[in-house]
């Protein structure tokens, strides 16, 4: 397998949290969003929306972090990503796409070199953007979280899963812009387990072979 990704996307790092757990060996191509690589003709033939992640599997290309994390999951079943129950995997996906859906898409680079540019937003109306979306989502999970017998040491349970695997980038990313994380201390305490496992610690920004580009 073959990720196209960037160190600092947060889709990318979904896909890389996914392969470690899973074991899976996979070859790193990096595609600069700072310097348009996903906008080139080249890429665009491997991924004509021109993000990233994209995960070459053969011949077959798979785009969006989250197809391909179910991808993952329905082709190494071990360790699952969802709980095995109907509920639990409704709860699960519900939490994840908190993240996936409604905080990510408002705040992914896309958007905001948009926002910026043509929207003429200066740096502090872009931060309180972006916060403001952080917020809301991070409200409703921490009281998702807090508020359900489920939640163990991680998001559902004490394995980490579907999840964990959105949580740790965006809390990533909610740190680079400055949020308050203060008012979260049940998500933060799921991340900070997720970061004690060498799985995400690998995945991590800091630690791709692009990141000092």
């Amino acid at each position: 397998m073959q990720l196209y990704g960037f160190f600092r996307s947060s889709a990318a790092f979904r896909v890389r949290i996914a392969l470690n757990l899973k074991s899976v060996a996979y070859d790193t191509i990096p595609v600069n969003l700072r310097s348009g690589d996903h906008l080139a003709d080249d890429y665009r033939a491997i991924n004509p929306q021109g993000r990233v992640p994209s995960l070459a599997v053969g011949e077959d290309v798979l785009v969006q972090s989250m197809a391909i994390v179910e991808y993952l999951d329905e082709t190494h079943p071990e360790p699952p990503f969802l709980p095995a129950d109907a509920l639990g995997r409704a709860r699960v996906r519900g939490l994840a796409n908190i993240i996936a859906c409604d905080i990510h898409p408002l705040n992914n680079s896309g958007v905001l070199d948009y926002m910026k540019n043509e929207m003429q937003l200066d740096a502090d109306n872009l931060q309180r953007w972006y916060r403001n979306w952080v917020a809301r989502g991070f409200d409703a999970l921490e009281a998702l979280l807090a508020g359900n017998a489920a939640s163990g040491r991680f998001c559902h349970g004490d394995t980490p899963g579907l999840a964990d695997i959105c949580l740790v980038p965006q809390v990533f990313n909610a740190r680079r812009f400055d949020c308050d994380l203060a008012p979260y201390p049940t998500l933060m305490g799921r991340f900070e387990a997720c970061m004690k496992i060498e799985a995400f610690e690998a995945a991590q920004p800091a630690n791709q072979p692009d990141a000092a580009e």
